[in-house]
Parts: structure tokens; sequence; C-alpha cells
């Protein structure tokens, strides 16, 4: 696996970490659900890079 990939993989599970977090302290059901649809998203992308898929350029 690269260096970037790694990289990513450690700072996509920093952040499904904080949205936890933020999740926990939710004080709405509106924030609680803007927080899983947060962290679905970055579960998806970090799912991504784990099965190793190509890296493709930000565009």
């Amino acid at each position: 696996m690269s260096d970037v990939r790694n990289l990513l993989i450690r700072g996509s599970e920093k952040v499904i970490q904080h949205y936890r977090l933020l999740l926990a302290s939710a004080k709405t059901e509106s924030e609680r659900q803007l927080y899983r649809s947060r962290i679905e998203r970055e579960q998806r992308l970090l799912e991504t890079l784990q099965d190793g898929v190509p890296q493709r350029s930000a565009a």
C-alpha cells in the first residue's frame, strides 16, 4: 500500500472517530442524522481505500 493511501486511511479513521464523538453529544435528531450520514460517507471512502481500488486524482 502506498504511503499516501496509508495517510488517507488514517485520516478517514480519525474523521470517523471525531464524528462518533460529536454524535454521542448531539442534542437534536437533525444533528444525529447529519453525523450518521457523514460517518457512513467516510466509512464508504475508507472501505474503498482499504480495498485497494486504484487511486484517482481528485479533480
